[in-house]
């Protein structure tokens, strides 16, 4: 009897204990992925909960705001995008609603919280283990202002543009949206160009291009966007005009694959392409191309936020022969063969073997490396998304970090890269994208499109 007594009372202590233990265990791991700060008009709401649908026991979002609650999601509700997926070796549920005032239209601007709460039944379902993650959010519900200031915009077909604009709050991201490609715009008062002076700090410069490859009525709008995600857009006169772009026929042989492709690939680890030479050729041509597009397209982020130019023509590469001009359309034949299409986007100019080669204008130099089909390169920075490319070099006189005067020199012409024979490459970018260098070296075409903006905005 006595053992019985104690076996019941072993039993009861181990229950309790396990029950306790239980209370103790911590619900399912909640991460916010956003929003960071800020509600607007239409904010998505995305939480990760480490249980899958089925282990929950319950999860609910709430949004809180001067003390009402409107409930957002609760397990199993619709209206909600709900995923089951993959997170460091273990099922997560990820879960993202609108939280903005177009889906909760009681919402005012001010300081508001989401809370999520999730449980699961832990240790064979003894207890309820509970988690609940309060997020402190600012509702911002009045979009920017945006205004065009600047008159008689003309856009080239592959050819870059200017556009002044009034932006207000200070804090939103502005700039001009060109179909789905953004431009971002800075402050007209850091332009630094001589005798020009724009104080108010609302006024904004935006450098923006009509990509060769995008249509002609791509839509063309100035927009504002605040951390809320309210997006204010407005439109400005504007004619946009056609270029043709020439078409050419490169003749690939075996003398040009012998000499390039070897040189190439042992500079690159990006592409190990398989096959013949003339498949590596074309994977050069093509894969490491794109690759190299890319990475010249990253160092738009580096851009300094003023002019650093002071709105003087670029260098005009005098005496230099065009075997190139840009957004020509290859075709590349091989032993009678169409191999390969690209397009050629930059101006080739030819004078005699190992030309110096000089900066077109005032900037800070952010490359100067081997960079795949471009051979010895160097990529400068002229301040509020414009940079140039020197490509094919045969030897370079400049670092990256260094800061350059116009016609300042760099190296000296080459035929390193892809280049058939001694040349230099020169293009302009615009926020990473390549645009007709043409523009930028005609002095009418500066001070139409830039400077005369600027002087008016003062």
């Amino acid at each position: 009897m006595k053992f019985l007594v104690s076996l019941v009372l072993i039993v009861a202590l181990a229950a309790g204990g396990a029950y306790l233990y239980a209370g103790r265990l911590p619900g399912p791991a909640i991460e916010f992925i956003r929003p960071e700060k800020f509600v607007g008009l239409s904010t998505p709401a995305e939480i990760v909960v480490g249980a899958t649908g089925t282990q929950l026991e319950t999860l609910t979002m709430t949004l809180e705001q001067n003390g009402k609650q409107f409930p957002l999601y609760t397990l199993g509700q619709e209206g909600a995008e709900v995923k089951e997926e993959q997170k460091d070796g273990a099922t997560v549920l990820r879960v993202t609603r609108d939280v903005g005032k177009g889906s909760v239209p009681e919402l005012v601007s001010g300081p508001a919280r989401i809370l999520v709460t999730a449980s699961q039944p832990v240790l064979r379902g003894i207890r309820v283990a509970e988690n609940t993650v309060i997020k402190d959010v600012q509702v911002r519900l009045e979009r920017p202002r945006v205004s065009v200031i600047s008159t008689h915009h003309f856009i080239n077909h592959g050819g870059g543009e200017v556009v002044v604009y009034r932006a207000t709050p200070e804090d939103i991201v502005s700039g001009v949206v060109v179909g789905d490609t953004e431009y971002p715009g800075y402050p007209a008062a850091a332009a630094g160009v001589p005798g020009i002076d724009v104080k108010d700090p609302s006024v904004k410069i935006a450098f923006f291009a009509l990509r060769h490859d995008q249509d002609l009525n791509t839509p063309i709008r100035v927009f504002g966007r605040d951390e809320a995600g309210n997006v204010a857009r407005a439109d400005f006169d504007k004619r946009v005009f056609p270029k043709p772009f020439k078409k050419s026929r490169i003749e690939v042989t075996d003398s040009l694959i012998d000499r390039v492709v070897p040189a190439i690939l042992e500079g690159t680890t990006e592409i190990k392409p398989d096959g013949d030479n003339l498949a590596k050729f074309l994977a050069i041509n093509s894969e490491l191309r794109q690759k190299n597009a890319e990475k010249i397209a990253s160092f738009a982020t580096q851009t300094a936020s003023e002019m650093l130019w002071a709105g003087e023509v670029f260098h005009t590469f005098k005496n230099n022969a065009v075997e190139s001009a840009f957004a020509d359309a290859r075709t590349y034949v091989y032993k009678g063969k169409e191999v390969d299409r690209q397009t050629h986007l930059g101006f080739d100019l030819a004078s005699y073997v190992g030309t110096p080669i000089v900066a077109a204008n005032r900037g800070k130099v952010l490359f100067a490396d081997e960079l795949g089909i471009y051979g010895n390169a160097v990529i400068i920075d002229h301040g509020m998304g414009v940079q140039s490319l020197y490509a094919h070099l045969s030897s370079m006189d400049v670092k990256a970090g260094d800061n350059v005067e116009k016609e300042q020199p760099l190296g000296r012409s080459g035929m390193t890269g892809m280049a058939g024979g001694d040349h230099l490459h020169f293009t302009m970018l615009i926020n990473g994208h390549m645009v007709n260098p043409v523009e930028w070296w005609d002095a009418h075409w500066i001070e139409d499109r830039i400077l005369r903006k600027l002087r008016a905005a003062q």
